[in-house]
């Protein structure tokens, strides 16, 4: 079937939002009138970039035409069908869950509910990030096997993720209250620093004869996790493993990702019997490379879901030379950041035309802006972590400001369902 969306310019100023008034739209109502019939009706919400309006449903919905208009017109063809979407949302990063679950009792449900909720006031947020260990925005940096200088735990006997239980997991317990059904990737930003050839939390890479400890790293998180009722769907092997310059951070070849995830990791998880989904890359679109040669080696593709992406370099259309090199294989984009001192208008803009459509229309099924929920000087991080990190949100006690990261993935979020499928459209004339 065909349809025909004409809409105004709103995109020049802001991002609008369409759903349709029909038997089967989320935020639709009454009336079971295909939307392209003329007469038929849509309701829409609209943010501009100089935020007179944020996310804002407007108070008469969009009626249709059968003698068309001067708007851009976009044809939809609901009979080709492309990717299934898991989710929209962002990393709950250990400063993101500290700075939530500091709020009082009320102001924290309040925002949880408005976040991970499906009520008429809440955006839906349908997939989270994690650290598996600290990240950047973490107060301090920690592993779940921390040893000694000089001493090493190739056995897992220390195990712990202690760290976690202060705030992330009981926050990742609230979230799950509302929506048992969000989906969690977990992605490390450094293995305990013995596993490393430089003993340091920043840079370096794995040691070969920790291979199999690592592997086994992973399987003891996933348990861990699942023993707190929290369930991990996916993994990916290593944050941005071609930068070594974060705190924490490590460096990982594709030739070492893969040599892992076949010899390692991926037989590791066989033998605990778990299910969680194997990612790759989880970094910049400007190496493409990276993903299509692991997925070129059958011993590694067998267990690979999919390749991950950011786009602090390169072009969003790098999803689809991955896809295309190995369609059967899926994508994410699991992150971008908006800064302390980034516009708000640009941001709107370039973060839904990339993050958003870009990624959406390059076979990607999740999209996630970068860190959640900071404080207002940008806490909490590591010392060398990230200083500017605009979070979706701010929290200062339990005040909250929303910020464009909130706006960018809440036009989608909102409107999009996990299990929704991408139908073929034009990009408008």
């Amino acid at each position: 079937m065909k349809l025909r969306f004409s809409i105004s310019v709103f995109l020049f100023a802001g991002l609008v939002s369409l759903s349709s008034n029909c038997s089967k739209g989320n935020g639709g109502g009454g009336g079971t009138d295909n939307p392209s019939t003329p007469g038929a009706t849509v309701d829409y919400w609209i943010t501009k970039g100089d935020k007179t309006m944020l996310l804002q449903k407007q108070s008469a919905a969009l009626s249709f035409s059968s003698t068309g208009n001067s708007n851009f017109t976009i044809d939809v063809d609901s009979a080709t069908v492309y990717q299934a979407i898991d989710g929209f949302g962002y990393s709950l990063t250990g400063g993101s869950a500290y700075v939530i679950n500091h709020m009082s009792a009320g102001a924290k449900a309040s925002l949880l509910n408005e976040l991970f909720g499906n009520g008429t006031d809440a955006i839906g947020v349908s997939y989270l990030r994690i650290s598996i260990g600290s990240s950047d925005l973490d107060a301090s940096v920690f592993s779940y096997d921390d040893m000694p200088a000089g001493q090493t735990d190739p056995a897992l006997a220390n195990f712990s993720i202690a760290r976690d239980m202060t705030d992330l997991v009981p926050v990742l317990k609230d979230i799950l209250a509302i929506n048992p059904n969000i989906k969690i990737l977990g992605s490390p930003w450094s293995p305990p620093v013995w596993m490393k050839d430089n003993g340091n939390s920043i840079g370096g890479s794995l040691l070969t004869q920790y291979y199999d400890a690592y592997a086994n790293y992973f399987v003891k998180y996933i348990q861990a996790m699942a023993a707190q009722g929290i369930t991990i769907n996916a993994v990916t092997i290593q944050n941005e493993p071609q930068y070594g310059g974060n705190n924490p951070s490590m460096v990982m070849s594709s030739s070492q990702e893969a040599e892992f995830i076949k010899t390692n990791l991926g037989p590791a998880f066989h033998t605990a019997g778990l299910n969680t989904k194997i990612i790759v890359w989880d970094h910049n679109c400007d190496n493409p490379n990276y993903p299509i040669s692991i997925l070129n080696d059958p011993a590694a593709k067998a267990y690979v879901d999919g390749s991950a992406f950011h786009l602090y370099g390169g072009d969003i259309s790098a999803l689809s030379l991955v896809h295309n090199a190995h369609p059967d294989k899926n994508l994410y984009f699991t992150e971008q950041w908006t800064g302390a001192n980034e516009a708000f208008d640009g941001n709107l803009r370039w973060h839904v035309t990339n993050v958003i459509i870009g990624t959406v229309r390059n076979w990607g099924r999740v999209a996630l802006e970068w860190n959640l929920a900071s404080d207002p000087t940008y806490n909490p991080h590591t010392p060398g972590g990230c200083t500017e990190c605009k979070g979706a949100v701010t929290i200062s006690g339990s005040s909250v400001t929303r910020n464009e990261s909130y706006y960018i993935i809440g036009h989608a979020s909102k409107f999009v369902p996990p299990g929704s499928v991408r139908v073929n459209s034009t990009t408008g004339s």
